[in-house]
């Protein structure tokens, strides 16, 4: 198992920013399909993403189609796919979202879709008898993530730069990349010292017992929007229409999971995996699920859900010069917004 140095990601964006603006308007075009425009994306595995709860709550009917692609490993790498064309929309975490937009890309951030709140949030998890007992105890250590670029690795700088350390201490700790169905085993094997959790995966984790957590985002930020969709700048003047139902629809799902029992809520996931009969999936992890995770009502975007990142984009050198977070997002497409 290899670890990552986090601080090779700022020449990794600026390749990618190289092959975005090069590489943008291949899959501009808006196709549609019995009269109605398709949306391609990728989903996750075992787990229903809000767009495919809107679209079986019948929120998108006659107006936007979704056309699945296959299933993302992060969302850095969903949005990039978004920027190239590869699929229509994708999300991630807001610093992604903030790091891929002040590179070049030519995407822009329609709605909030996951954040944390006290029953869901990303925390960072070792085994109980484990000498790691604070933030400080992280450093040296191997820290299990999704992705490099991601929301855990904003934590980790967060956490530590509040606890006083300076960034060569920041530095000596590892990143090591791992799927998320794997985390759990890979820390109470010891392969990593710390395992970076969230959703349902952190979930089943913390019901199987023998772990605890060193700090969790919502200790560290309180409640916030965490990421959010995007979709490319010429699809969104080329069909602003079906921008505005998916948004629409989006915001609809999020607030269906904010009112809806719980129980209600695991059934219709359970049924929508189910349904669309993808190989290699199961329904195991969907009786985990707490809450939508997402403070704004109906997903609207602040500055502050961009601006939260800023010290960790600052530190890891992803962006330099001024930055404005209200030039990447837009909620003129979000019809709760007057």
């Amino acid at each position: 198992m290899r670890a990552h140095s986090r601080f090779l990601i700022p020449a990794v964006v600026t390749a990618v920013a190289a092959m975005l603006l090069t590489a943008c308007g291949g899959g501009s075009e808006v196709r549609e399909s019995g009269g109605v425009p398709v949306l391609r994306y990728q989903g996750w595995a075992s787990q229903v993403v809000i767009p495919e709860l809107a679209e079986d709550l019948g929120y998108f009917e006659n107006k936007v189609k979704l056309e699945w692609q296959g299933n993302t490993i992060s969302g850095p790498q969903d949005i990039q796919s978004a920027a190239t064309g590869q699929v229509d929309f994708g999300g991630a975490f807001g610093g992604a979202v903030a790091k891929l937009g002040q590179a070049g890309a030519p995407i822009t951030a329609v709605i909030n879709y996951y954040g944390s709140d006290e029953k869901t949030f990303t925390g960072f998890y070792v085994p109980e008898n484990s000498p790691i007992k604070t933030p400080k105890d992280l450093l040296g250590k191997k820290i299990g993530v999704n992705t490099l670029g991601g929301q855990a690795e904003a934590d980790v700088h967060d956490v530590l730069k509040k606890s006083g350390l300076d960034e060569e201490q920041i530095k000596s700790v590892q990143l090591v990349v791992l799927p998320p169905p794997n985390t759990e085993d890979a820390v109470r094997r010891g392969q990593v010292d710390v395992a970076g959790l969230s959703g349902q995966f952190q979930q089943r984790a913390v019901a199987n017992g023998g772990l605890r957590a060193v700090f969790t985002d919502y200790e560290l930020f309180g409640a916030f929007n965490g990421g959010q969709y995007v979709f490319r700048n010429d699809f969104i003047g080329k069909s602003p229409k079906s921008v505005e139902a998916f948004v629409g629809g989006v915001a609809k799902a999020i607030e269906w999971l904010r009112a809806t029992p719980r129980e209600e809520v695991i059934a219709r996931f359970t049924q929508i995996i189910e349904k669309r009969k993808r190989a290699g999936e199961d329904t195991s992890s969907v009786k985990y699920w707490l809450s939508v995770g997402v403070p704004a009502v109906n997903g609207v975007i602040a500055d502050a859900d961009l601006l939260r990142w800023e010290s960790w984009l600052r530190d890891t050198g992803a962006i330099t010069g001024p930055f404005d977070p209200a030039k990447l997002y837009t909620n003129k497409f979000n019809p709760n917004v007057k």
